[in-house]
């Protein structure tokens, strides 16, 4: 399809843009490394730049330091931001080729150059958070620790596998999502107004976890200094939280007209 796609419109289509591995906002959908090898290959056979957003899944979150090595591909724009600062400060950065630096590169009367600036430019603050990041990648092994803790995720994940109201339970590196449904067998979700999510969140907080799930998306997403017994923690909180909220009905009270449970009201 997305060839296809592009093939009909690659006149009209300046880029591709696409989250590797997973599309995090849009409920942590995954998708196999082959889908970036098939996609780099279709940009290029149509003249389509491709544009990878890890601002999410770079800097060890995925397995590997950035998600497009899995595949093998190189982006024509690299979208960095989050890891990069290890969280303490907000700094962004956007990687490109010589191809793409050098159309912008020219003489200030040609009129062709690309000038920009940003308010926070250069913050020294950020920018040091940033390198103190980065020597911490170089000097200790973070891609192993982070293994070793997705494998502890993955042992965790398996209970939910045959929770009676979990759909699909999907991982890729330190990101493990359980999709919440009514019925797995069809994979018939939970009606939206209800917003079963935002009721694990409420309870989680009770217990002294943070969960924000996407919609019916319950999911762990952890710091790299997160320990074992504090994943075996989470798991346990997640796991009460989850069959709290797909009883039948609605433990928080009668559902209201607009689908808000009055617990919630």
């Amino acid at each position: 399809a997305l060839d296809a796609t592009l093939a009909a419109h690659a006149g009209e289509i300046a880029a591709l843009i696409v989250e590797p591995l997973v599309q995090c906002a849009g409920g942590m959908r995954m998708h196999d490394p082959e889908y970036l090898r098939l996609a780099r290959a279709a940009c290029d056979r149509h003249g389509v730049h491709l544009i990878a957003d890890e601002i999410a899944v770079g800097f060890g979150r995925t397995g590997t330091l950035f998600a497009c090595e899995q595949a093998g591909i190189t982006p024509d724009f690299l979208c960095l931001s989050k890891g990069l600062t290890g969280g303490y400060l907000p700094m962004s950065v956007v990687l490109t080729g010589d191809d793409i630096y050098r159309a912008f590169y020219d003489d200030y009367g040609k009129l062709t150059a690309f000038l920009h600036s940003h308010s926070y430019t250069g913050n020294p603050l950020a920018a040091r958070a940033a390198l103190a990041t980065l020597d911490l990648f170089a000097a200790s092994d973070v891609l192993g620790r982070n293994r070793e803790l997705a494998a502890h995720m993955a042992r965790l994940a398996g209970p939910f596998r045959t929770h009676p109201h979990i759909g699909d339970v999907r991982q890729r590196g330190m990101i493990l999502a359980f999709e919440m449904v009514a019925d797995p067998a069809t994979r018939t979700p939970y009606p939206w107004q209800q917003r079963r999510g935002l009721d694990v969140y409420r309870h989680a907080l009770d217990r002294g976890a943070l969960l924000r799930p996407l919609g019916n998306v319950v999911y762990f997403m952890p710091p790299y200094v997160i320990t074992e017994a504090e994943l075996d923690r989470l798991a346990e909180i997640a796991w009460e939280c989850i069959e709290l909220v797909t009883l039948d009905p609605l433990p928080f009270g009668d559902i209201e007209p607009d689908g808000r449970s009055g617990w919630l009201a």
